[in-house]
């Protein structure tokens, strides 16, 4: 993990971007202060040297679990791939992505085209063993982490079920409704 140390200037010239996301529309909508603290990130990427930084937030509001396409992540992905991208910025690098295919995909292209990853613990250059290594276990334990919410929703809705406490919204039906004139 770079400390203080500067970036190379190769790398200084190439885009960084900063990777906007928050899981559901709920959160888009009600946790503004951590959509704050992630545009931010844009001046992360000026004091380390970068100039214009790109900053994507199409996919706000879909999850990274793996069920939802984030066509922005994919978009973020190929642009690794032609060698744009000197560094991701996220407020922690473990969110990028919440399945492990994703994230080791991103972390293995990042290495392979030099670019860095940089969250608010510090910059990492997934091509070093350390670098990777730390980045490996930040996504395991985020995979970690959201299997353990989601056993503690189930069980949380199950029990209730049991009491008979669960209530379940009907969708409402908006479209070909017959009227009666």
């Amino acid at each position: 993990m770079t400390g203080g140390n500067l970036l190379p200037m190769a790398l200084l010239r190439r885009k960084p971007v900063v990777y906007v996301r928050q899981s559901t529309p709920q959160q888009v909508n009600g946790n503004l202060e951590n959509q704050r603290r992630q545009y931010e990130l844009v001046d992360v990427a000026r004091r380390w040297g970068f100039r214009d930084v790109e900053v994507i937030d199409e996919d706000l509001g879909r999850s990274a679990s793996g069920a939802v396409d984030r066509p922005s992540f994919e978009r973020l992905v190929e642009d690794l791939c032609t060698g744009r991208v000197g560094a991701v910025l996220c407020l922690e690098a473990s969110r990028l992505s919440r399945n492990g295919p994703d994230w080791h995909r991103l972390l293995e292209l990042c290495g392979q085209v030099d670019a860095r990853v940089i969250d608010i613990d510090g910059v990492y250059d997934p091509a070093k063993p350390n670098d990777r290594q730390l980045l490996g276990m930040k996504g395991s334990i985020s995979e970690f982490e959201l299997s353990v919410i989601r056993a503690r929703m189930y069980e949380a809705a199950r029990q209730k079920a049991q009491r008979g406490e669960l209530r379940i919204s009907v969708p409402i039906a908006t479209s070909g409704i017959a009227t009666m004139d």
